[in-house]
């Protein structure tokens, strides 16, 4: 441990320990579900629709489409399109990974899955959604659905993970965001090329080509191992130039040509 950490560790209460420890206890376990599957196709939406609602059928076709391509379909585990979404896949054999929340009301694990795991935080669930997914699908949702779609056009906006397909299904609903979205850049809040993070959609097909083209991942070869967030890399470039100049001072001090690295 490093003495900045030291001295971090030592200035943090008991609560504070004890909370740490739950967020790590919540994500590790998160990582660990992700390592035992191939990255698939991560469907969001609302957990309040009824399965016979026309979003909920076309989730339950787009499970079962992703299934038969040899897809992992990967939810928040529980109502609503999530659970049309495991359904699909299950039906027909599918891997049906859930990552489900303890909520307050409507979130329960459904029926339709393969593989399922609990959490307690959202952050720590957000991480696996992300981690475990090679595409994103976007149904209609309220203030979840729209936390987590937020999150991963900022996350991708910012170069802090990797740039994915990103599909929001179901233009009758999703119109408005865009114009929402169209307004921002107008407004210069949001740059123009930053709208091509996503793609609007009724056709769940072009989601399956897009899995199909990234293609089947091994289990062992996930996305985001080694990837570098860009302030990463321009921290990591400033040190190399730092250290490039304190070796050229040296040997310029030695009466040494300097280096070309």
């Amino acid at each position: 441990m490093l003495p900045e950490e030291q001295e971090l560790f030592k200035k943090l209460s008991i609560a504070d320990l004890e909370r740490a420890q739950a967020y790590v206890k919540d994500l590790g376990q998160g990582l660990q579900i992700v390592r035992t599957f191939p990255q698939g196709v991560t469907i969001f939406g609302s957990a309040r629709l009824p399965q016979d609602n026309k979003y909920c059928l076309k989730a339950a076709k787009l499970g079962a489409l992703l299934a038969q391509n040899g897809h992992a379909v990967v939810t928040g585990g529980g109502p609503g399109i999530m659970e049309a979404a495991s359904r699909g896949a299950y039906e027909i054999g599918g891997r049906v990974v859930g990552l489900n929340i303890t909520l307050q009301h409507e979130q329960f694990p459904n029926p339709y899955l393969t593989d399922c795991l609990t959490f307690e935080y959202f952050f720590a669930r957000k991480v696996a959604l992300a981690m475990a997914s090679k595409v994103f699908v976007m149904f209609p949702g309220g203030f979840g659905t729209m936390d987590e779609l937020f999150e991963i056009l900022c996350l991708m906006q910012e170069n802090k993970m990797p740039k994915m397909p990103v599909f929001l299904v179901g233009k009758d609903y999703w119109h408005k965001f865009d114009r929402v979205i169209n307004t921002m850049v107008s407004m210069k809040l949001v740059h123009k090329k930053d709208t091509g993070i996503f793609k609007i959609t009724d056709d769940v097909n072009e989601v399956v080509k897009a899995a199909n083209k990234v293609g089947h991942p091994k289990v062992a070869e996930n996305f985001y191992d080694g990837f570098r967030e860009a302030s990463y890399v321009t921290k990591m470039d400033a040190r190399a130039a730092a250290e490039q100049a304190r070796i050229d001072a040296a040997n310029a001090a030695a009466g040494k040509a300097p280096t070309n690295n």
